[in-house]
């Protein structure tokens, strides 16, 4: 292997958990502690494979669909939201529910309800499968249009193109959520936006602190679950700018033929990974001969999101 010893590692900040990530997993805790295992989530709560893990080792059960839940039990739903015909079906069943669903998701469903009894067709800026862009699509029955890309704006079909309203996914790339509503903006000149960008502050700015950082380095990891939206952003931000990025899920994944040669490396994380696997590479890297780690200057991000009243302690 080539010699490492010159090798430098700086941490984007910020990175890691968000305020919506941080409330999400201690509502789960909480119901624990409270109501004793199992505890059922629809869904991940977050989409990290080690948060999901030491859960359900705590006694967190993951469900896909609410009728694997047993009557009576106590049922959370995720971060990332829920439709509305989700909500309906567990307060039919009865189910005790908690809702971690991120403030920020919330916003966009109230702006949507809104949108819709104002008698605007609501075009979502999203990826499909995503289980927010499901939550959100589901929270009107019709009236919806999903677009992924440019090329879907282009074959959108609405029935009166003059009250016409556009939401995002709060865990899209900026920029190319700007390049699909300039493609909405010039086939509907008349579209009405939200009133603040959808997009939330956690992802904004780690993935400013990547544009940051990605011109300082040869080579960008970026700590996240494969299946995490902003995580797989981060990535393609840092790519984008024309330098190689990976992905690992843990430390265990990073190759060293990534890092034979270079001289710094760059490090962020997902807003769903807890720093701990941050740490773990940092200690595989130094294996791996980094001598030196610096964190950049960024935000510091003071957000925090208050817990259900039934779970304040």
């Amino acid at each position: 292997m080539e010699d490492n010893r010159s090798l430098d590692v700086v941490l984007a900040n910020p990175r890691g958990f968000c305020a919506g990530v941080e409330r999400a997993i201690e509502i789960v805790e909480r119901a624990l502690e409270q109501r004793g295992a199992p505890i059922y989530v629809r869904h991940e709560i977050v989409h990290n494979k080690y948060v999901v893990d030491s859960l359900r080792a705590k006694g967190a059960v993951f469900v896909e669909e609410l009728d694997e839940v047993p009557s009576g039990a106590t049922v959370i739903f995720s971060a990332h939201g829920v439709p509305k015909s989700v909500r309906a079906d567990a307060e039919q069943r009865g189910l005790k529910v908690f809702d971690a669903t991120c403030p920020l998701v919330t916003k966009v469903h109230v702006e949507v309800t809104k949108m819709l009894r104002e008698g605007y067709e609501v075009v979502m800026i999203g990826h499909r499968g995503h289980p927010e862009a499901e939550g959100t699509m589901g929270q009107a029955a019709r009236g919806m249009h999903l677009v992924e890309t440019v090329h879907d704006v282009a074959a959108l079909q609405l029935a009166s193109p003059e009250r016409v309203a556009y939401v995002t996914q709060t865990t899209l790339s900026v920029d190319d959520a700007k390049s699909i509503v300039a493609a909405l903006k010039a086939r509907f000149p008349a579209i009405r936006g939200p009133k603040r960008d959808d997009i939330c502050y956690a992802t904004q700015n780690r993935q400013d602190a990547v544009k940051f950082m990605a011109p300082q380095c040869d080579v960008v990891i970026v700590v996240g679950s494969p299946n995490s939206s902003n995580s797989n952003r981060l990535r393609e931000v840092a790519r984008n700018m024309g330098v190689p990025a990976y992905m690992v899920d843990s430390a265990a994944e990073l190759r060293p033929e990534w890092i034979a040669g270079k001289r710094r490396v760059g490090v962020t994380a997902g807003a769903s990974a807890p720093e701990k696997l941050v740490d773990e590479l940092i200690a595989r890297l130094k294996a791996l001969g980094a001598v030196s780690v610096r964190p950049l200057e960024g935000i510091t991000e003071s957000v925090v999101f208050t817990l259900p009243r039934e779970l304040q302690r």
